[in-house]
Formats: C-alpha cells, sequence, structure tokens
C-alpha cells in the first residue's frame, strides 16, 4: 500500500519509533543504524560521471536505472525516510596459502549468501514499524535496487567515503555490509557525518594490484579484481590476469590495508563465520566440480553468483600464476570442458607451464577446437611455450 501522509504525525511518536527500530536493530545484529531524509543523493552527479567515463564497465543496470538513483521515490513511492544499516561481516584473519589456494574475498567465506540474511531482517523491522503504522509503507533493499546506499549512510551519520570508495566508519572499519529500509514517515533524520577521517594515508591506493583507483575515491571497474572475478561474464583481460594473482573471487586488498580495519567486533551471525573449504579454496578440487556439484555446494552462498565457469575461468587464472606442476594433468583435462570461457581461460594457464605434455595437449585440443575464442588462446599459449 502506498502511503499518503495527510496529517502529520506527533514528533514524539515517531521518535519512539526511531528509539525502537534501533533498538531492534541492534537485537538483530546491526552494527550500524542511522535515518537520512529521502532526497536526490549530493553525490548523484559523480555517479553520472563515472557512468560516462565507463568506469562501470559492462554494469548496464547502472544506466538502465539512473533515474531511480536520482530519485527514490521510484523505489518506493511516497518515501520520506531512509533507514540505513550496517551489518558487521568480520571474522578471523585469512589462513595461510598454499600455491593450489585461491583466496576468497572475506564476505563470501561462510554459508549463507548475505543477501537472504539481510532481508529477513529487514522483514522484522518492516513488521516493528507496520505494527505502529499500519497505513504506512516501507521496502527493505539490500544493494539490489537502485539506492545509493553509501550517499544516504553519510546523510545518516554512519561515515564517510573513504579513498578506496568503500563506507569507513570509526568504530567498524569496512567490513559491513550496507542496507536500506525505506518507509513513507517522515522520520527524525540523523546528522550527517560531514568529516573525513582519511587524511594523507594512500594505503589503499598504492596496494591496488592492478592500479584501480584512477583517484582517491573513484574506482575504475573495468580494473578491479573483484569486478574482473565476480561480475565478468567473459574472459578476463590479458592484461590483468596475472595481476590477479591468487584471488579466486573478489578482493580484499583495499581493506586489509586500511588502518580503519583494526577495528570492528567480530559478527556474531554463525552463517558467515568461515568455512575451512573457503578461507581458501583447494583449487584444485574445485575445478574437477561438475555443474550440479558446484550448484549444490554454493547454489545459497555468494560464489553462485559467477555460475561454475566463471570460477573455473577464475580458478584456472589462479593456477596458471601459481604454476604448481600438480595443476597440470587437472587442467588439461578442463581443456574438453564444455564452456567455451573455461577452456579459454585453462588454455591460457597451459601456457605458463613449460611442460612437453602440456604444448602436445594444447596442440591436440586446438585440432578439435570450434570456438574462435578458445582457438585465439590456444593459438597464443602454444607461441608462447615454443618460444
Amino acid at each position: 500500500m502506498s502511503f499518503s501522509q495527510t496529517e502529520p504525525y506527533e514528533q514524539s511518536d515517531l521518535r519512539h519509533l526511531v528509539s525502537l527500530l534501533a533498538a531492534e536493530a541492534t537485537e538483530l545484529g546491526f552494527a550500524l543504524f542511522g535515518v537520512a531524509p529521502a532526497v536526490t543523493p549530493a553525490g548523484f552527479h559523480q555517479l553520472v560521471q563515472w557512468l560516462e567515463l565507463g568506469y562501470a564497465a559492462d554494469m548496464a543496470y547502472f544506466q538502465n536505472r539512473l533515474d531511480a538513483y536520482r530519485d527514490p521515490d521510484m523505489v518506493l513511492k511516497g518515501v520520506r525516510s531512509v533507514i540505513v544499516l550496517g551489518f558487521p561481516y568480520r571474522t578471523v584473519a585469512p589462513a595461510a596459502t598454499q600455491p593450489h589456494h585461491g583466496r576468497v574475498a572475506r564476505y563470501a567465506w561462510g554459508t549463507a549468501d548475505y543477501h537472504d540474511i539481510l532481508h529477513s531482517r529487514l522483514n522484522r523491522m518492516k513488521e516493528l514499524i507496520a505494527s505502529h503504522y499500519p497505513d504506512s509503507d516501507a521496502r527493505g533493499v539490500v544493494d539490489s535496487a537502485p539506492i545509493m546506499e553509501r550517499e544516504f549512510a553519510q546523510l545518516a551519520g554512519l561515515g564517510w567515503t573513504g579513498k578506496n570508495s568503500l563506507l569507513l566508519n570509526r568504530s567498524q572499519g569496512s567490513y559491513f555490509f550496507l542496507s536500506c529500509l525505506l518507509s513513507t514517515l517522515q522520520l527524525p533524520a540523523s546528522t550527517p557525518f560531514e568529516s573525513d577521517h582519511c587524511g594523507t594515508c594512500r594505503k589503499c591506493l598504492e596496494a591496488c594490484p592492478t592500479n584501480a583507483f584512477v583517484s582517491p575515491g573513484v574506482l575504475d571497474s573495468r580494473r578491479c579484481i573483484s569486478y574482473q572475478t565476480i561480475e565478468n561474464r567473459g574472459p578476463i583481460p590479458i592484461e590483468f590476469r596475472s595481476m590477479i594473482g591468487d584471488w579466486v573471487f573478489g578482493c580484499d586488498v583495499c581493506q586489509e590495508v586500511c588502518p580503519w580495519n583494526r577495528f570492528g567486533e567480530p559478527t556474531q551471525e554463525a552463517s558467515l563465520l568461515p568455512l575451512p573449504s573457503s578461507n581458501p579454496i583447494d583449487l584444485l578440487d574445485l575445478i574437477t566440480l561438475s555443474e550440479d556439484q558446484y550448484r549444490a555446494r554454493f547454489r545459497k552462498t555468494p560464489l553462485w553468483r559467477p555460475r561454475r565457469r566463471g570460477m573455473l575461468r577464475n580458478a584456472a587464472i589462479c593456477l596458471g600464476n601459481a604454476r604448481d606442476p600438480r595443476a597440470i594433468q587437472p587442467l588439461i583435462r578442463l581443456l574438453d570442458d564444455d564452456e567455451p570461457l573455461v577452456r579459454g581461460a585453462v588454455a591460457w594457464a597451459l601456457g605458463n607451464y613449460d611442460q612437453d605434455d602440456t604444448l602436445e595437449a594444447l596442440r591436440s585440443r586446438r585440432l578439435v577446437e570450434a570456438d574462435e575464442y578458445v582457438q585465439t588462446e590456444l593459438a597464443q599459449a602454444i607461441a608462447r611455450l615454443q618460444k
């Protein structure tokens, strides 16, 4: 139901509701809570410029929903307030890796997809609002609707935008998920966060393996390891493959070096605690999974987003960088995979192993390969080995 507030509610009652919501948020495990007015975000023009410069890469949904990013009323009719919440996902330190291991971004170490975790909690908060104002309307958003969460978070007093383009909070760092609860109630707003505590620090900018930051706070997604290993549906550009190192899913480098991430309490959410098989992930095991096996293992986790073909592409790149002799035969077997995306990445990886059986396998595959992209990868790999 869309709500039209014809008569203002008592401010004392609305303040009481905000207090109840803040308490409920804490009970549900949120570490950050604030309220912002549902206005056009101050940084909207920067989003437009970011898109015009091509920094969104192939993420066309930004451009397709640009009007909604400007006007939150297009996300929830009659919206007046945006409740912004931060849910921590910090757990333990990354485990040591071996050459056949791949690193996974911290948020994806557990057994559940954070979208499911947060939506269930936002629904609880929606029920609380409805119990006090049944004629109002609300909608929970977890990075799936066109809302500039980071802008509203700053407006709600939760922190500032760091040079790594992430929201930073003095007590929580950046290891938290942002989500929003839009409401047609005109709730008392929090005090905006107007200071910047990055100072002269440039650790995140200098540590990025692919130099993805064109300037402080501005990320070129085309150069970002997280984009390439998660969002990119095609081949990873050759210029970035060696820079990816052993990051098989996402990248935490710009967060790991941030001084503000010395702080923050570990999450209490059991489903976010790391599985031994995800921190790190065994790439030799990963590349043996069939489509059905991959689905069964990762369907309800963040690692489902790139699907099997994307993850095996990433795994092949990582194994090519590792040059672990144990990977040669498993990679050779993958030359017959059904997915051209996988076969192409495997060809590149095998081109990093100077072995007689590697060269023979690449030549044999080239005789029967029908895909033009894979043929190109095979030819380039063979040429490298013949040198």
